[in-house]
């Protein structure tokens, strides 16, 4: 009987409490200005945007077209036909300590959150205690010498904080705005990752390709240092030739070391970008042969790409925190309200402890509103309205980079074109000249020397064009990478990396 009797006063007080706070929660007000995005262009390049790339009558210059208004797709670097290149992209993101340490703040910033949201709930705890005590004969004229008891108490007390004036909700949407920041930056770190690996296989692929060109012009120009040799032991050229010879082998030769070297680094930063240490790297260099250069290009509209790029959406999320800082500075000029009720026993005496006689129990209601701050509240209030002022430049400043990416790698991509298809006439000449070298070497109406420097000068045209191929190859990169993909919560290789990791995608 004891216990339904304690029951009906806690349910009571209880009742009480919630009855203040649905009451307050019906005058909920917020104080967060509405957020204003700036507007966009309709385009991104002045003039005309280009709509293709020049090509090749003889194929020497693949054409690339430009689709607008559709979207890139996520996994964007499966466009360059590469399975080995879409493995090593892949091993990246689910390696790469970078994007580790993302998916850990993203983490954090969702428990942030959900402590957050603890405030919309009342807070209940539960005390228990138990005292032995002497009490002082002072305290009764010194008449008594005083007397030692035992103390038992027990209570449940529930706390709540209404939200009248929207600040709980305001800490929340703050808090839920930090989370999708770190969410649009972890989509960010993972497009970084993804547009280096790509932009480094093709550089290593690029350098391979250099080297063994650059060799091969390096063993002609020594035959032909060799010839030249034999010529003017021979009494039929001076010896300026020789020199002359010698100087543009050791010429040819100093550019080989350099190219090892950017080999050698490209192979270090794959590793590194794969998550593994330089000495454990076993891949095999890249071939330009392996991978493909798009031909359709899709490129979104300006106003989707607002909303598709993570860096602006996480410079949107910032925004949103900047406007909810200010509405709880604006709230703190109002009173906050504080209820609360407990319920529980106390007895000197174990055997009484559940005794209705020994039950307590309150309910209490708290407000306290600001009189004097000093001007900190007025002050914390301008500070609000600066960070925000701060976000908006910082997203203004984002964007404006955005589209400056984008058009640079349209006008970049429009003249690589051009260039491709310079060096693959000039290379198709060069061929054209060795042939012809080679058909007068074998007739007997030039001499090897004349061969050698046309094969020499082919390799040089080999090599100038391999370096506008691969230019094209990364500002292609660069442009997917600028357009931010479509969606990486629908990624494939996101939904691959979550189900290694044990997550949902």
């Amino acid at each position: 009987m004891g216990e339904a009797i304690a029951k009906r006063a806690f349910s009571k007080a209880l009742s009480i409490v919630v009855a203040l706070a649905a009451g307050a929660g019906l005058s909920a007000c917020s104080f967060e200005p509405p957020l204003h995005l700036p507007r966009v262009p309709a385009g991104y390049t002045a003039g005309p945007p280009p709509q293709k790339t020049v090509g090749s009558p003889h194929g020497g210059a693949t054409m690339q077209k430009f689709t607008y208004g559709q979207n890139l797709d996520a996994d964007w670097w499966t466009s360059f036909h590469s399975p080995r290149l879409d493995a090593l992209v892949v091993r990246a993101l689910r390696n790469s300590p970078t994007i580790a340490a993302a998916q850990a703040q993203l983490r954090q910033a969702q428990a942030d959150m959900a402590v957050n949201a603890s405030i919309f709930y009342p807070q209940v705890t539960g005390n228990l205690g138990a005292s032995r005590q002497k009490s002082s004969g002072a305290n009764f004229g010194g008449k008594f010498s005083g007397f030692t008891y035992s103390l038992f108490t027990g209570s449940v007390g529930v706390s709540y904080y209404p939200d009248i004036f929207g600040v709980n909700r305001l800490i929340y949407r703050g808090s839920e705005a930090q989370m999708a920041y770190q969410r649009y930056e972890l989509a960010a770190a993972r497009l970084t990752l993804a547009g280096n690996v790509v932009n480094t296989a093709i550089g290593q692929a690029s350098t391979q390709a250099q080297i063994v060109a650059t060799e091969t012009i390096i063993a002609r120009e020594r035959a032909l240092l060799h010839l030249t040799e034999a010529q003017y032991r021979g009494g039929g050229v001076p010896y300026l030739n020789v020199l002359t010879q010698q100087s543009q082998l050791l010429a040819s030769e100093s550019t080989l070391p350099p190219l090892q070297q950017q080999l050698a680094l490209y192979r270090h930063q794959l590793a590194i970008l794969a998550g593994v240490f330089p000495s454990q790297w076993q891949e095999k260099p890249f071939t330009l042969e392996e991978i493909t250069l798009p031909r359709e290009i899709p490129v979104a509209l300006p106003s989707t790409l607002v909303e598709q790029r993570p860096d602006i959406q996480a410079a949107e999320q910032q925004m949103r925190y900047a406007l909810a800082q200010i509405g709880v500075a604006k709230a703190q000029f109002f009173p906050i309200v504080t209820l609360s009720a407990s319920f529980g026993a106390s007895s000197l005496t174990p055997d009484l402890f559940f005794n209705p006689l020994s039950s307590v129990w309150g309910v209490a209601g708290a407000l306290a509103q600001p009189l004097f701050e000093g001007g900190k509240l007025r002050a914390q209030e301008r500070a609000a309205y600066a960070a925000y002022d701060a976000t908006f430049a910082g997203y203004r400043s984002t964007v404006l980079g955005a589209f400056g990416q984008v058009a640079d790698a349209l006008r970049a991509l429009e003249h690589d074109g051009a260039s491709v298809r310079t060096q693959s006439r000039s290379l198709q000449t060069a061929r054209q000249a060795m042939t012809l070298a080679e058909a007068g070497y074998r007739s007997g109406s030039t001499d090897y020397l004349f061969l050698l420097n046309a094969e020499v000068t082919y390799q040089n045209a080999r090599i100038a064009l391999l370096r506008a191929e691969a230019q094209r190859y990364q500002d292609t990169t660069a442009l997917f990478v600028a357009l931010g993909g479509d969606d990486w919560g629908k990624s494939t290789a996101t939904q691959r990396d979550n189900q290694a990791k044990g997550q949902q995608p």
